[in-house]
């Protein structure tokens, strides 16, 4: 961030030797291609015309534009332009009269022919010098409304980016502690059963919370991290389950590691699980991790137990409505998740594909 506003500084410096290096040799290069003598009076009004204009950059930048412009002054705003750009005008042709510049340069160039002013005032010069004027001062404002324009979508970003880190943080949070009491309840049964089985799984579910507490306190994981929490997980859950319960987990098997959201993917495996097994009926659980370049895929089918189906989305609790959430904060753009529910086969499909580059 400081590097950016060093960076950020050193361009406006570079703009504004650039404005006042171009707007230097047009008041100072022209006289010159003039090829006569040109008298020091003019160089002296030149520079105090580019002075004055230099004044009113500067002061319309800082003062007029601020106060005035940016907050809907605008009628005072344009009238005090006018008034500085008139006084230009006026301190010109003071300077004219105060420096003799007209008997001067009809002095100069009457050495190279007939003299080019025959009484009264060359008026071209009073237009040239408003539009100048006029120039200056529109690009002094646009440059300043640029910066404030871009100094308020900064602000506007770095307010977004905290919003959506402390919302990331927040549904986090619940998700971890849903895992985690849906997986007491489960050992709590065990515990029931069989007292080795249980300490078993106590000593797996340790593991996994320490994955959960401190190794996802960062925005992102390692796939390799995130599968193995993944089998970990499904074991734990095998352990409650009969013979009539199926499981396939598949994974890559040349895994290329590559940061991934934690947790982005237990929720619908623990949705399978809470909605797709049963002690007494036939069912089954697959679940495939696929990677293809800078892609990952997760596929999960599950049957459906019409028993504990009132409603999958409802059921899932805050996991799985959160995990869409998370998805369209981390991944907008770069994710597609397609749930659907086949009444006729009694099964549940979710196809989730994450795109990591």
């Amino acid at each position: 961030m400081i590097i950016q506003k060093s960076k950020s500084k050193l361009i406006t410096v570079i703009i504004h030797i650039l404005i006042w290096g171009v707007f230097g040799l047009m008041y100072f290069f022209q006289p010159l291609s003039w090829s006569i003598t040109v008298p020091y009076q003019l160089w002296i009004k030149q520079s105090i015309i580019l002075g004055v204009m230099v004044m009113a950059f500067y002061l319309n930048s800082f003062v007029l534009v601020p106060r005035f412009l940016l907050k809907n002054r605008s009628s005072i705003y344009f009238l005090v332009v006018v008034g500085i750009v008139a006084a230009i005008v006026l301190l010109n042709i003071y300077a004219d009269d105060w420096l003799n510049i007209r008997q001067l340069m009809d002095a100069a160039f009457h050495k190279k022919g007939p003299p080019r002013h025959r009484g009264g005032r060359d008026h071209s010069w009073d237009f040239a010098i408003i539009a100048t004027s006029a120039l200056v001062l529109g690009i002094s404002t646009s440059i300043t409304t640029i910066q404030k324009w871009q100094k308020d979508r900064q602000v506007h970003q770095e307010l977004e980016q905290d919003r959506i880190s402390s919302e990331l943080s927040f549904l986090k949070a619940q998700i971890n502690p849903h895992f985690f009491f849906n997986t007491l309840n489960n050992i709590y049964a065990l515990t029931h059963v069989n007292a080795d089985i249980s300490r078993k799984a106590i000593h797996q579910l340790s593991r996994m919370m320490r994955y959960v507490l401190y190794d996802t306190q960062n925005s992102t994981t390692l796939l390799s991290q995130e599968i193995a929490f993944i089998k970990d997980y499904i074991s734990l859950m095998e352990l409650r389950l009969t013979d009539v319960v199926k499981i396939e987990f598949s994974a890559p098997a040349a895994l290329k590691d590559t940061a991934i959201a934690p947790m982005i993917f237990l929720p619908f495996i623990e949705n399978a699980f809470k909605h797709g097994v049963s002690a007494t009926q036939p069912s089954h659980i697959s679940i495939t991790v696929s990677q293809n370049d800078s892609s990952v895929e997760l596929t999960v089918v599950n049957t459906v137990i019409k028993e504990q189906n009132n409603n999958l989305e409802e059921g899932s609790g805050i996991g799985l409505n959160n995990t869409r959430r998370r998805l369209d904060l981390l991944y907008p753009g770069k994710h597609t998740l397609v749930i659907n529910e086949s009444k006729a086969e009694n099964i549940y499909f979710v196809h989730l594909t994450l795109d990591l580059s």
